[in-house]
């Protein structure tokens, strides 16, 4: 483990990589301490903490408490995962973004260009309303002097601190370690956690959780933590055999490998897709002052039913969703029969491209069903054992499942320079 730690700075390109990503968070973490012009984030937090914590306390933690202190990252990086998830969508329907996507390198500069024009509308949209939410509230007790140059102020601070923030995921993805976006939702979500412990032994220490009870939460911690490891890791292994075959004078003789489908395809994509879109009208609604819509925030708070119901169903159709644009049946049917490989007992074709369909359905259901629990995990918690940390959930979710990838990517770079990896048995074939 130490040698591999030390074999990372031997090599100076990961060095660097690894370097610039830590860098840039560290400037995302200041940037979150960084108030609004104009309004009194002391007492607004207070205010918030008290009257919407459900609710906010859940959203906050995407942000690493930038929501709740109304700093100027409060918007965080959900407009530009809404604004990812809308084209998503519309590629599938619209025909002229379809040819986009199949267009290469090109094509997809051109639908980030899209995606980023959409992040500046909905983070103006949400900015603006949200300057408003926070002008009524109180009476304006939190804002130092209202009006419309505070709405336009506010508006281009947030947009403007969404926008920055963007750039750093995206400068992340090219220039660092991991994907840019996910690592920037992890460090909110890791800079939460020592406040969130200290929360749960203050509980503890004024006897809201018994002390019997914290060998029983910490067991089902590590269990989580286990499982979510587990499942991440897992996969289904289909057997593809290739004939024999003549290139030119050479003969190449049948060979065997295998085609892996990870039972999870969809990652942390699912949960943070669906929070975003649950984020998006909850925030409307949490900063409103009229009576139907503080209801509708009060049923989108984490332990509703109807909160809970959403949730689970977005996560479901999210992970079909993203798992049938990362892999297509079809494609690869194609791709074997190009190449002499088929699975034993299957015919190519049409044959191979449903049975690849039926075992990718199964193992999808079975992955966003695991998913679902994982997520709804806080909600048993707080029911059972009056816990506010989110032990478990989308959190803990988010935080393996990027540091598993990153880890990964940091694997194959100390592995294609022949240095030893972080797992056991990380080792190209024939080396000695």
């Amino acid at each position: 483990m130490f040698a591999s730690l030390q074999n990372i700075f031997n090599i100076p390109e990961l060095r660097k990589r690894l370097l610039f990503t830590l860098l840039l968070l560290s400037v995302y973490r200041v940037g979150a301490h960084i108030p609004t012009p104009g309004i009194r984030g002391d007492a607004l937090s207070e205010y918030l903490h008290q009257a919407a914590s459900g609710l906010m306390g859940f959203f906050d933690m995407f942000s690493g408490g930038a929501l709740s202190k109304v700093t100027i990252f409060a918007l965080g990086i959900m407009p530009y995962i809404t604004a990812s998830i809308v084209l998503q969508l519309l590629t599938v329907v619209i025909p002229r973004l379809q040819a986009l996507a199949k267009e290469g390198e090109a094509g997809r500069k051109k639908i980030v260009e899209y995606t980023r024009y959409g992040t500046v509308f909905i983070a103006a949209f949400q900015s603006f309303w949200m300057a408003v939410g926070i002008e009524k509230m109180g009476g304006g007790a939190f804002v130092e002097a209202g009006g419309w140059s505070f709405r336009i102020l506010t508006m281009i601070t947030l947009t403007a601190g969404t926008t920055f923030i963007m750039w750093l995921g995206e400068q992340i993805t090219e220039r660092g370690i991991g994907n840019g976006i996910s690592l920037i939702i992890f460090a909110g979500i890791v800079a939460g956690f020592p406040q969130a412990v200290g929360n749960t032994v203050e509980l503890v220490r004024v006897g809201q959780i018994p002390y019997y009870m914290l060998p029983a939460i910490l067991a089902i911690v590590v269990s989580v933590v286990a499982a979510i490891i587990l499942m991440e890791r897992g996969q289904r292994r289909i057997q593809i055999q290739y004939a024999q075959r003549m290139v030119g004078r050479k003969i190449y003789k049948g060979q065997s490998t295998h085609l892996p489908l990870k039972i999870n395809s969809a990652g942390v994509i699912p949960p943070i897709f669906a929070s975003s879109i649950l984020l998006f009208p909850a925030t409307i609604a949490g900063f409103a002052e009229m009576p139907w819509v503080k209801g509708i925030a009060s049923q989108l708070s984490p332990g509703k039913m109807l909160y809970t119901t959403v949730y689970v169903l977005l996560i479901v159709f999210f992970s079909f969703f993203y798992t049938a644009i990362v892999f297509n049946p079809v494609d690869i049917a194609e791709n074997l029969k190009k190449y002499g490989g088929f699975i034993p007992g299957i015919r190519p074709g049409k044959k191979t491209s449903d049975f690849l369909y039926r075992v990718l359905t199964r193992i999808t259901l079975g992955g966003a069903f695991y998913l679902a629990a994982v997520c709804v995990l806080p909600d048993i918690f707080y029911k059972t054992f009056n816990v506010t940390f989110y032990f478990g959930g989308t959190s803990l979710l988010i935080v393996i499942g990027v540091a598993l990838d990153t880890v990964s990517q940091i694997e194959s770079h100390l592995i294609q320079r022949h240095y030893g990896g972080f797992l056991k048995g990380a080792s190209i074939k024939g080396r000695r």
